[in-house]
């Protein structure tokens, strides 16, 4: 386990040169990319208003909708393309990670170009123009010999807007599978590892002003005709982008992928799965912090190999059943319907649920005599529930309130692990817990009963993508942990890894230690 401050440093320093090496590959694409397209359309559309008031407007809508939205969008869009092009001509290509990233943060970038090329052509002085042209110039000559080059610092200045603007964006790209820096920063927020965060804002800070400071040599001596400020800058952004991405090209490529939905035990069981893979003499690396429906569709789509999901949310996210079954039936049901509905293989379950459930302190339950949800519901107009981003939008959460007739005074969105410090300190009165994690124990909440069985059961399950599912290989590296992790020793898992600093690669070994010494028992 890590202590103090060196452990987490040394870990992230170690993961340092393949997630440098995504996020820049990521960006220079995206910034190449909208660079091609938005520098022509700047020129065409220069010395004609109306396309040029159009395309601004454009660019600058794009601008107002959130970034991880914008790079959320594009992901479903392309699974459908990638669903009909591979049906109708046999190509296939992966909707997850790179291609949605570079094209959302493509877009990202074009306003500052558009912009700044656009005012850099209108501001020249008409007498200029009409000097090149009155010397025989030709208007393309004019523009390419003349107008350009008086523009370009105007013009460059908007590619440093650009620039920054993507390398930061691009720490969002974690969600929808695209490693970068913000790899770090959704692990730490999830694990409390705020080493990791403060590391990853503070690593792409560095990028983006490194970035900065060389495009800005680059304006300088465009601006000075100084060509030896040129080469320098571009020598440098050259160095800076070989020297990232030369370590990921140089790793081997790993076989499978293992993937991980956005919260602490998910990290931990990825970790362990790749580690049983490793073991196996199979090559493994992890996708993490895919929502619930990101990581369902990316296994289909075989972008991901295996990861682990909940009988209870395929039950009521892809099935769509919201009425509640005995968990025997719930597996069997979801098996039979994984099988039938796209090849996706369930392996089997791993021994311990992960419900939702809804708790509170002790203290605050005991004072106002509330041990079920049915007790909730007559003070639930006066208090407060938070629950994590997906809750409040989940077939569970409709299901709860139709069953017991909740209405809460306010209801909050926030990080799982700022949950339970949260109703601890009664920032908040409810959470939407997860039956598994250790901090119930931690910060003395109590599970209210649901005694109209209004929530499905949640069986940690181990899921493979329809190509592997006749992988013995996988399936044999993988057996040895189904039925092997009671809730117990999961809750102490997901505790090493929030409250006492050890990283979830750290925390899966112990886990496996502990799942063997049971085996001896």
């Amino acid at each position: 386990m890590n202590g103090g401050f060196a452990g987490p440093v040394a870990d992230a320093l170690r993961l340092l040169p393949g997630y440098l090496g995504s996020h820049v590959l990521v960006s220079v694409t995206a910034l190449a990319l909208g660079l091609i397209v938005s520098f022509p359309l700047a020129i065409l559309s220069a010395h004609r208003p109306a396309l040029r008031n159009a395309l601004l407007a454009v660019a600058s809508l794009v601008q107002t909708v959130p970034g991880l939205a914008l790079l959320a969008l594009f992901y479903p869009l392309l699974l459908g393309l990638a669903a009909l092009t591979a049906r109708w001509f046999d190509v296939k290509f992966s909707a997850l990670g790179f291609l949605p990233s570079v094209l959302a943060l493509a877009l990202y970038s074009m306003l500052p170009v558009l912009r700044n090329t656009v005012t850099g052509l209108i501001g020249i002085d008409p007498a200029v123009k009409r000097a090149a042209l009155g010397v025989g110039m030709t208007p393309r000559q004019s523009l390419t010999m003349v107008e350009l080059p008086l523009a370009l610092p105007v013009i460059m200045a908007g590619v440093r807007t650009s620039a920054v603007w993507v390398i930061g964006t691009a720490t969002l790209s974690t969600p929808i599978g695209q490693a970068s820096l913000g790899n770090y920063i959704f692990t730490g927020l999830q694990t409390q590892n705020w080493v990791f965060v403060l590391f990853g804002c503070a690593a792409a800070a560095a990028l983006a002003l490194a970035v900065d400071g060389l495009l800005a040599l680059m304006e300088n001596g465009v601006r000075t005709h100084a060509r030896g400020r040129v080469a320098l800058g571009a020598l440098g952004l050259l160095l800076i982008v070989a020297g990232a991405l030369a370590p990921t090209f140089a790793r081997p490529h790993a076989t499978y992928m293992v993937g991980a939905k956005t919260f602490t035990e998910q990290y931990i069981l990825a970790a362990l799965i790749e580690q049983r893979l490793a073991a196996a003499g199979l090559s493994a690396t992890r996708r993490e912090g895919l929502g619930s429906n990101v990581i369902f569709d990316a296994l289909k789509a075989g972008d991901i190999d295996v990861y682990v999901d909940y009988s209870g949310t395929i039950w009521a996210n892809q099935l769509h059943r919201d009425d509640t079954r005995p968990r025997e039936e719930v597996l069997t049901e979801v098996k039979s319907w994984l099988a039938a509905n796209g090849g996706v293989a369930m392996l089997g379950a791993l021994g311990f649920e992960n419900a939702y459930a809804l708790a509170m302190t002790r203290a605050r339950a005991e004072k106002l005599g509330i041990r079920s949800i049915a007790d909730l519901a007559a003070h639930a107009g006066t208090l407060t529930i938070a629950g994590d981003y997906e809750f409040f939008a989940r077939p569970e959460w409709v299901a709860i309130r139709r069953a017991y007739g909740l209405t809460f005074a306010q209801e909050r969105q926030m990080q799982p692990e700022f949950m339970y410090p949260a109703v601890a300190a009664g920032e908040v009165d409810v959470i939407s817990a997860y039956t598994s994690d250790g901090r119930i124990a931690q910060h003395d909440l109590i599970v209210l009963a649901d005694p109209k069985h209004a929530i499905p059961p949640y069986d940690a399950i181990l899921l493979t993508a329809p190509k592997r599912a006749d992988d013995r290989t996988l399936s044999d590296a993988l057996s040895p942990l189904i039925g092997a992790i009671d809730v117990n020793l999961m809750r102490e898992a997901s505790l090493r890894a929030t409250g006492a600093g050890a990283s979830p690669a750290e925390v899966a070994r112990w886990l496996w230690g502990e799942m063997e010494k049971k085996k001896r028992e």
